[in-house]
């Protein structure tokens, strides 16, 4: 574990690529604060392993927080001193391997600017990055103010690997998403019955972008009623784990989804 561990972040260097992407842009300022929560997790974590293999040599005294931290890694669970101050996981390998994807997808933002598509999992505070892209849309935008600006989305046919660029509209691609309750058809673009013994089913790239409320109102009053589907962060849904809610196209109507509790998931472990 230790091996593959990123360094800590240096403060210096962070400044600097923040200033070269615009330190203060709404999208900066929130990558800003990841960065920052992302190495404190880092330290701690760097901090327990390496007092781990000084305690078990011998060369440091084994205390309770480390004696924990050494049952939960033999059990292979998080040690809840990490799990406090990141994030839920079934196992210590995935929580792993997530810090990792994390930590990728930061250290890529702040060293090659922006990427086309953003991985909703990987943020701590994804509500805040959604907030993010909805000022800087409102900035773009002449009399546009943040309190009259709401989300609205369009599912796209790709996966990932097949968009190299931002959407020209502008807005964000988010990726990484489940959908529980019901399953997705992308040649209709619409939500249908979910399949047989299958309860999660990925997502396509779903383009967010952000718009005034009251040209949002008259598109849906003259179009069919959408699915507002909710975003939860986890299978458990919780208020505290809700994200936001983007329109689902759909043939039947809004109740029939709701009654299956259709909702999409940034992360099913």
């Amino acid at each position: 574990m230790l091996n593959k561990l990123p360094p800590p972040y240096v403060d210096f260097q962070v400044r600097a690529q923040l200033e070269r992407l615009g330190a203060l842009q709404p999208m900066t300022i929130f990558l800003r604060q990841e960065v920052q929560r992302m190495n404190k997790v880092i330290k701690l974590v760097l901090a327990t392993l390496t007092d781990l293999r000084l305690a078990i040599d011998g060369t440091v005294v084994m205390n309770e927080n480390l004696r924990m931290a050494l049952d939960c890694i033999f059990d292979a669970r998080v040690p809840g001193f990490w799990e406090r101050i990141s994030w839920e996981s079934s196992t210590l390998g995935f929580w792993y391997t997530e810090l990792l994807e994390r930590n990728a997808q930061f250290s890529g933002w702040l060293e090659k600017g922006r990427p086309p598509s953003f991985w909703m999992t990987g943020f701590f505070n994804p509500q805040g990055f959604l907030t993010a892209m909805r000022q800087e849309i409102s900035r773009q935008h002449e009399g546009w103010s943040l309190d009259t600006v709401i989300l609205a989305s369009k599912v796209t046919r790709c996966n990932v690997e097949e968009l190299n660029e931002p959407p020209a509209e502008g807005g964000v691609y988010i990726y990484g998403l489940y959908i529980e309750g019901a399953a997705w058809e992308r040649r209709s673009s619409r939500l249908i019955e979910a399949k047989p013994k299958i309860l999660y089913e990925a997502m396509p790239v779903i383009h967010v972008f952000a718009v005034q409320e009251s040209s949002s109102s008259k598109k849906i009053a003259e179009s069919r009623m959408p699915y507002s589907c909710p975003i939860y962060r986890k299978p458990r849904r919780t208020d505290l784990k809700y994200v936001a809610s983007i329109d689902l196209n759909c043939t039947k109507t809004p109740d029939h989804w709701c009654k299956r509790s259709v909702a999409l998931l940034c992360d099913i472990k």
